[in-house]
């Protein structure tokens, strides 16, 4: 029964971090300030309220949408699909501004 409990305590505190601690960008569930904004650098800066779609370029709310973060810039999207579409090929979407992160990102 302690094994049990011992498991339990610790895929509790698991999800809990996952969902509001440091994973919550993982997951999707950002903190306001712990992901920055499309154009914005990494360090907490507040995303924009309003942003592109890069895959359908349709203007979605960033509050409700996905993210991805491709050469320390975040990307939005209106749906997972877009999501994994986009970071299966970022070049296609992004074309020469992909290949210049890529290249920077390399020399980093």
């Amino acid at each position: 029964m302690s094994t049990l409990l011992y498991f339990a305590f610790w895929a509790a505190l698991f999800f809990v971090m996952m969902r509001f601690g440091c994973g919550a960008h993982v997951m999707g569930h950002g903190h306001g300030g712990h992901s920055g904004g499309h154009s914005d650098p990494p360090g907490g800066r507040t995303p924009p309220t309003r942003d592109i779609d890069p895959v359908c370029g349709m203007n979605v709310e960033t509050n409700s949408a996905k993210s991805s973060v491709f050469g320390g810039r975040v990307y939005y999207f209106c749906s997972a699909e877009h999501r994994e579409t986009f970071e299966a090929a970022p070049e296609r979407y992004l074309g020469e501004q992909a290949r210049t992160l890529a290249t920077e990102h390399r020399h980093a």
